[in-house]
């Protein structure tokens, strides 16, 4: 099955829709899917809660989504570098659930494996507790962390076949294999299509049957959060 799609727009045309869950990957900027997100803030929905590990920077990433008040609340784990976040949370314009980033990462993969929640220590005792189940085991209390599971995922990989196996390369994975399984519905962004059968079966990261659409972005920008240089 050919999943490739001639563009970001056409890859979510139908699938997302005000109100949605959407899963986005990337680490700061490391490995986001530039394009889908340029296609989803053009598409005009609203209301969306975002799932990411943050919020991009102001005028790129999910940042571009904060500007035209897209997102209506934030399920991350870093708020730092966007100015336009920090104005929204602060001025109750915006909803955050705060959530530890390894708790992050576990909810996501529990959702995608079918797992409604589990139990943790982080957290206990913080704001991150607040109006959470508390439970003793051995001894020690734990707070229930319930799993996601999002409506859409937004990913960016290297590499795809036109199934939609795909291929991360190093830390620009980060967050997005969790994104893709979560996701009900998979749109992966990549950098190079190959035919099916072209890629070793031990270097495929995410399985096709989490992909269901896949758009070719052979040239994305991969802006750097923050440059830093030595003094000359």
């Amino acid at each position: 099955m050919d999943k490739l799609y001639p563009g970001a727009t056409a890859a979510l045309e139908g699938i997302v829709a005000d109100g949605q869950t959407v899963a986005v990957g990337g680490f700061g900027l490391c490995g986001i899917p530039e394009a889908l997100i340029l296609a989803l803030r053009d598409s005009g929905v609203k209301q969306l809660t975002a799932v990411s590990n943050n919020a991009g920077v102001d005028g790129w990433g999910l940042g571009l989504l904060l500007e035209t008040r897209q997102i209506r609340k934030m399920i991350s784990s870093y708020v730092g570098e966007n100015k336009e976040f920090e104005r929204q949370y602060l001025a109750g314009e915006l909803e955050l659930e705060f959530t530890p980033q390894g708790t992050l990462a576990e909810r996501m993969r529990a959702g995608g494996a079918g797992i409604a929640g589990f139990y943790t220590r982080t957290g206990v005792g913080t704001v991150v507790a607040e109006g959470k189940e508390h439970q003793e085991f051995d001894g020690e209390t734990y707070i229930l962390e319930r799993g996601i599971r999002a409506d859409v995922g937004l990913v960016k990989a290297w590499k795809a076949d036109r199934a939609g196996n795909l291929v991360y390369r190093k830390t620009a994975q980060n967050f997005n294999p969790l994104a893709a399984a979560c996701g009900r519905v998979t749109v992966a962004e990549v950098e190079e299509i190959v035919e099916v059968g072209a890629l070793d079966p031990d270097e495929i990261d995410t399985p096709g049957i989490y992909v269901q659409r896949l758009v070719l972005n052979a040239a994305p920008e991969k802006r750097i959060e923050q440059r830093t240089v030595r003094n000359p």
